[in-house]
């Protein structure tokens, strides 16, 4: 099942579309993004799964063979040598159904990119008081 389907405003919907251990899968992930970024606040973007914190975090989606995840280029370059088991490109990884979620990965992933969103956001405040 893809992510791009009609009927969805919030994860919470987005999530309800699917049953059993995609489900589980994406109630998990859900979980652990929480965790590594407890001030983040979600919303669909892009018909997408989003977290948002000082601008769009991470997005995630569902599809017939893995889960979409979405840090932005620099979650990505940040982590590339961790990635290598799985497909990815510039802005995106794919974790397949089959394999369990690396957990403690998105965690760190999530983590480091809430700081950079708050360090950026910092940094355009202070430029925007001089």
């Amino acid at each position: 099942m893809a992510d791009h389907q009609p009927g969805f405003s919030t994860i919470d919907d987005y999530i309800e579309l699917f049953s059993g251990d995609i489900k589980e899968r994406l109630v998990t992930l859900r979980a652990v993004i929480h965790a590594a970024a407890p001030a983040a606040s979600e919303k669909i973007s892009y018909q997408m799964p989003t977290f948002y914190l000082e601008g769009n975090l991470v997005h995630f989606a569902t599809f017939d063979h893995h889960i979409g995840f979405y840090p932005a280029p620099s979650g990505i370059a940040a982590f590339r040598s961790e990635l290598t088991p799985y497909k990815w490109a510039k802005g995106s990884v794919q974790f397949p159904h089959e394999q369990p979620l690396p957990l403690d990965l998105i965690r760190r992933i999530v983590f480091f990119r809430a700081r950079e969103n708050q360090t950026l956001a910092a940094e355009k405040k202070a430029r925007r008081r001089n």
